[in-house]
């Protein structure tokens, strides 16, 4: 049986929380979220709590339980203190600007990159190199800034790319280094 599904979650002030057919709305001072739960739970909106409750004891139940709670503080924290994640661009000439709907990106290819940001989700650009990706939904959030990420995965040898702040890369030594440390080469 699950243990931590069976924590009931305390619902902020300034947070509504409706559970009618199946979705679960909560509606919050940065934004709304729904969630649609399956069929094999239920929620329970009592005392200012929301409580997830298996309606049989099976193993796939038993999974969802949890997943399902934590989904719904996911949303408790979404619509209340907001997500976001920090990117960083490391590359000459590499620059972002955000022109009203639309993230333009310089990222050393020939043409620049326009990313439509989605509905949801707030940009900054800060310095011209670095983003802050925010918003009430996690995974949304985190979805955005890794499509960002992969217009220019970091890579290992000049250390060039769009990173997470503060994600080590592992820097791989160049050929030049390789040749000069196992002593070979002509004299």
């Amino acid at each position: 049986m699950a243990r931590l599904g069976n924590k009931a979650l305390q619902i902020p002030e300034k947070v509504k929380a409706e559970f009618k057919s199946s979705v679960l709305k909560i509606t919050g001072p940065l934004g709304v979220l729904s969630l649609t739960i399956p069929p094999k739970i239920d929620i329970k909106l009592e005392n200012n709590q929301i409580l997830a409750v298996m309606l049989d004891k099976t193993r796939q139940t038993n999974m969802l339980h949890g997943l399902i709670r934590g989904l719904v503080k996911n949303n408790l924290e979404g619509v209340t203190k907001g997500y976001k994640k920090e990117l960083e661009m490391i590359g000459l000439g590499y620059k972002a600007a955000v022109e009203g709907k639309n993230l333009n990106m310089a990222l050393g290819f020939s043409h620049p990159i326009v990313f439509p940001i989605p509905e949801g989700v707030k940009i900054e650009v800060d310095k011209q190199t670095r983003l802050v990706v925010s918003g009430c939904d996690k995974a949304l959030v985190g979805q955005v800034a890794a499509m960002i990420r992969s217009y220019r995965e970091p890579e290992p040898y000049g250390g060039t790319g769009i990173k997470y702040l503060g994600e080590h890369i592992i820097r791989k030594a160049g050929k030049a280094a390789a040749a000069g440390a196992a002593g070979g080469g002509a004299k």
